[in-house]
């Protein structure tokens, strides 16, 4: 494009229901449109940005900042603003007020830039189908590559529900946190409701999350710390580096060790704020932690908050407490109140699970239900209501505890997890003093802090591990087995080692490895002729699951039992299909043995999940180091004999307190299966209906893209010459697609299409940014009556601030009106899809010679549609204030009966709601129509 200055008119290609805007600033080749009549405001690339001048000719009206109005005479071009002449006067284009532009797609007709009706057809279908994806219920729920668990969903669709959710997600391991913050983060992201997302994570996970988010719901985030901060820095000086990306992910130790950053990433403005590991953020009322500061202040500043975090029972009540103040300091500002309030709970969550299970209420519980509710509603559970006693239900859990800010699920309460079966392996070897040497080696530089900087010395040639291991893969071949070890290096040696002692397919997982490789290598995994085992390091292995695989070989033993139980978890998820073999070879006296027996016999944690590791690994660790380092000492063995029994009466303890510490009320509001069975069965439905795989398979090859076949319903997509234009999200080398979320559950290195991929809304972006099918041409052969006719697609588009929403109730929809010469309304006589089968591409340029037919009947034909359009937009506004009231007032007026009881309804959450009915009738009531496509018929 060319040069940009300051005042210009422009509306965008591809989001043209934000309006005309104008240029507010440039700079560093950007350009910055501000759009009055959406109040929204977009920064573009000078060079490639999608807009266009908005340039008024004579006989257009166009009115000042004043409201003074003038018809368009002439307009002259000066200092790079034009300014329009008409008898009134004139008005420079910096002057003008808010203006409408007067679409290009009839002035496309009249001048004979014409595309096919096929082109037409689909900018018509693709119009209709942006108007369902906007609609769905299940959007931002549909894009992940993710197995449908209900509770996750359910935690998702209820938080994702709120205005500005602040709340915290305590799931027990397993049972998939991330995936829940993820799902929430998707769909508020994919709606508009937030743009601005700050995730912080301890330094060790960082590389997880950005994994996670990204392989599995196609959402970059950017990694910051001090060296990319410092780069912005050099480039912008006075700027502030968190400014520069609405996406960033860092670690919360980053910023506790810098005032500077911290500073900055509080003037950054975030809609909502992520804390992973949040239980390790100290506070007491005596102290609190540089982390805990620093989180505080970002949670004050952020709209939206999710706090991930151990369980409540691990974390103990104070530290509990510390967590929950964090969402809201008003509601939880005394510890003792909070105390007090903690027993109340138990009361009615007793209550609840007697309702629950159909049993009978003694006096001084129903006097405690007569002090909540209308006598009548309590007498409807002695005569057996069911009906009436599950509603009872559901309001105690809506209306008492803090299940409204706080959610956890128990593996206890769910189903679908396998049995762990574990399997030590005790080896014996000639040459047992030198190996056992080896082992005490291995060990030391294992556990070394910080890591050893020598290289580790392996002998994995003749490890009798390697011996054991090559021996059992053979045994059960074809089964897959996942290795996971101590470190990259150790992944090396033993890969060297299988290379040189078998002919074994084996794949590499480390972290020195692209992302891309991993993929890869984890495909060859997956592949029933690929890779039998996979090697893989601690870090490496983050934020990955082999599900598909049911033996996992521990090649060596972490000290902490957290990062124990992250090795089983790569195979022990919720969905996981097969019982887990887990494998523990040792040699007899090492290390190694040591550390097998402590955790079989101290902990059970080989075959049962394992809950307080840190606490665990706080408490005993420096006692195993010291027996384990010195495994041939002559009182080892009974010092261990002591730290197992130890550390088996403080687990026995640990369970007993966790399990009496069990908040029923809370775990039965972190899951109501039904709606969870509800949205299950509306994304089953979109993922086995083909009309997106239709739909793209026609984008692609209108922009001359190709879609091999690789399998059902997988491809792989590619520009069909090299002259082809980039197409959006797809690499030039081409990129393998499947729409099966089974597949792309095994295959990660294949994307999972829906229509929450940006694939798809590229696709989308495509076609009506590039103007596709916007006038058209067609000649329809065999008709009773010869003549004209015209097909016109109007939008009706709302503008407004996006974190509305509101394309829940009004998206942009797509009026089709089919009109005759005589501007009489026939839509109902040529039906769309048969009118796509039976027209032909024509020649316009003897039509548009009759100066009759272009001065006065198609400018007719338009003026007529455009009425029967305005009509029948009437009735869509109509339509979206109903959906929006009866959804809005119900919430709040649920809102406004949970706050009477339930302390957790901040008073900002009601006026939030409040606020946005008002918004978003304002927005519905002024959205605007819009002439989007046209298509002359000459009918013979």
């Amino acid at each position: 494009m060319g040069d940009f200055f300051s005042n210009q008119r422009y509306t965008s290609k591809g989001e043209p229901e934000l309006g005309v805007g104008f240029v507010t600033n440039t700079s560093k080749g950007k350009v910055e449109i501000y759009f009055p009549i959406s109040d929204t405001t977009r920064l573009y690339a000078a060079e490639s940005a999608p807009l266009q001048r908005v340039i008024f000719k004579p006989s257009d009206r166009i009115s000042d900042k004043n409201g003074r109005t003038l018809v368009v005479e002439h307009l002259e071009l000066a200092d790079d603003l034009y300014r329009y002449f008409g008898a009134e006067g004139s008005i420079s284009e910096a002057d003008l007020g808010d203006v409408s532009a007067k679409h290009s797609v009839d002035d496309k007709l009249f001048q004979g830039e014409v595309d096919s009706p096929q082109s037409f057809a689909l900018r018509r279908e693709t119009l209709e189908q942006d108007y369902r994806r906007r609609l769905s219920p299940v959007k931002g729920f549909v894009g992940g590559r993710i197995d449908l668990i209900p509770h996750q969903l359910y935690i998702a669709h209820e938080v994702s529900e709120r205005y500005a959710p602040r709340v915290l997600l305590s799931d027990q391991v397993g049972l998939g946190k991330t995936i829940e913050a993820c799902l929430i983060l998707h769909r508020l992201l994919l709606s508009g409701r937030i743009s601005r997302v700050l995730i912080l994570v301890p330094e060790s996970l960082v590389h997880q999350w950005f994994v996670e988010v990204l392989r599995r719901f196609n959402m970059w985030f950017n990694i910051f710390d001090e060296e990319r901060c410092a780069a912005l820095d050099d480039n912008a000086p006075e700027g502030n580096p968190f400014l520069d990306n609405q996406l960033i992910l860092c670690s919360t130790e980053f910023l506790a060790e810098s005032a500077q950053r911290t500073q900055q990433a509080l003037q950054a403005d975030w809609d909502m704020l992520v804390v992973d590991e949040a239980h390790n953020l100290e506070w007491s009322q005596e102290k609190i932690s540089p982390e805990y500061a620093v989180v505080e202040l970002l949670s004050q500043a952020a709209q939206g908050l999710l706090l991930l975090t151990a369980t409540p029972e691990q974390l103990g009540l104070e530290s509990h407490f510390a967590r929950l103040r964090l969402l809201d300091p008003e509601r939880y500002s005394n510890y003792q109140d909070f105390l007090n309030e903690s027993s109340e709970h138990k009361d009615i969550a007793h209550i609840v699970e007697k309702l629950h299970l159909g049993e009978s209420l003694n006096t001084k519980e129903k006097k405690t239900l007569e002090s909540i509710f209308p006598r009548e509603r309590t007498e409807a559970i002695n005569k057996l209501d069911a009906t009436s006693r599950n509603e009872l239900i559901e309001d105690l859990l809506d209306q008492h505890g803090p299940g409204r800010v706080l959610f956890r699920n128990t593996r206890a309460a769910m189903q679908g997890f396998p049995q762990r079966i574990p399997h030590l392996i005790p080896l014996e070897t000639e040459d047992t003093p030198l190996w056992q040497e080896r082992f005490c080696k291995e060990f030391t530089n294992d556990t070394a802090s910080p890591a050893s900087e020598t290289q580790a010395e392996f002998w994995f040639k003749r490890d009798p591990r390697i011996q054991w291991l090559l021996k059992f893969l053979e045994e059960i071949d074809p089964a897959k087995v996942l290795l996971i070890c101590k470190s990259k290096e150790k992944v090396l040696a033993l890969h060297e080692a299988f290379s040189k002692l078998s002919t074994l397919k084996v794949g590499l997982f480390h972290e020195e490895l692209t992302i891309v490789q991993r993929d890869r290598n984890a495909a060859w995994f997956t592949e029933s002729e690929g890779a039998q085992v996979l090697l893989c390091s601690e870090i490496g292995s983050e934020g990955r699951n082999f599900q598909f695989a049911h033996h996992l070989v521990l090649f060596d033993l972490p000290l902490n039992p957290e990062l124990l139980e992250q090795r089983i978890g790569r195979l022990d998820r919720i969905g996981q299909k097969e019982d887990i073999h887990i494998h523990v070879p040792y040699l007899n006296g090492s290390p190694q043995h040591f550390m097998a027996r402590w955790y079989q016999e101290g902990l059970n944690a080989f075959a049962e999940n394992l809950e307080g590791g840190n606490s665990v690994f706080k408490l005993f660790s420096k006692r195993l180091l010291s027996i384990c380092l010195s495994p041939l000492s002559g009182d080892a063995h009974s010092a261990l004999d002591t730290l197992i029994k130890d550390t088996a009466d403080f687990q026995k303890q640990l369970r007993k307190n966790l399990a009496e510490g069990r908040d029923k009320l809370l775990e039965m509001n972190s899951f109501r299966p039904e709606v969870a069975k509800d949205l299950i069965t509306q994304i089953e439905a979109e993922d086995q209906n083909s009309t997106l795989e239709k739909y793209l398979s026609k984008v692609f090859r209108h922009f001359d893209m190709e879609m091999e076949d690789l399998s059902a319903r997988t491809y792989y997509l590619h520009p069909a010459s090299q002259s082809t234009e980039a197409f959006p999200s797809i690499p030039r080398e081409g990129l393998s697609v499947t729409f099966l979320r089974q597949q792309a559950l095994i295959r990660e290195d294949i994307s999972f299409l829906t229509w929450d991929h940006p694939i798809s809304t590229s696709a989308m972006d495509m076609v009506l940014s590039s103007g596709t099918g916007s006038a058209s041409f067609g000649i329809l052969k065999g008709a009773n009556s010869p003549g004209l006719v015209m097909e016109l697609i109007f939008l009706l588009e709302t503008s407004g601030a996006q974190n509305t929403y509101a394309d829940r109730f009004l998206p942009n929809t797509p009026l089709r009106i089919v009109v005759n010469h005589q501007g009489k309304e026939v839509t109902d006589s040529y039906p769309a899809d048969k009118l796509s089968k039976k027209l032909q591409s024509g020649k316009i340029e003897a039509l548009l010679e009759n100066d009759t037919l272009v001065q006065s009947i198609l400018p007719n034909m338009i003026d007529a549609a455009t009425e029967i359009a305005e009509e029948q937009s009437a009735r869509e506004i109509s339509r979206g204030l109903r959906r929006m009231k009866r959804k809005l007032n119900h919430e709040i007026s649920r809102l406004e009966s949970l706050q009477e009881r339930n302390k957790n309804i901040r008073p900002e959450e009601l006026a939030i709601a409040r606020e946005e009915r008002e918004t978003l009738s304002d927005i519905i009531n002024n959205a605007r129509l819009r002439l989007d496509a046209i298509l002359l018929i000459r009918v013979e």
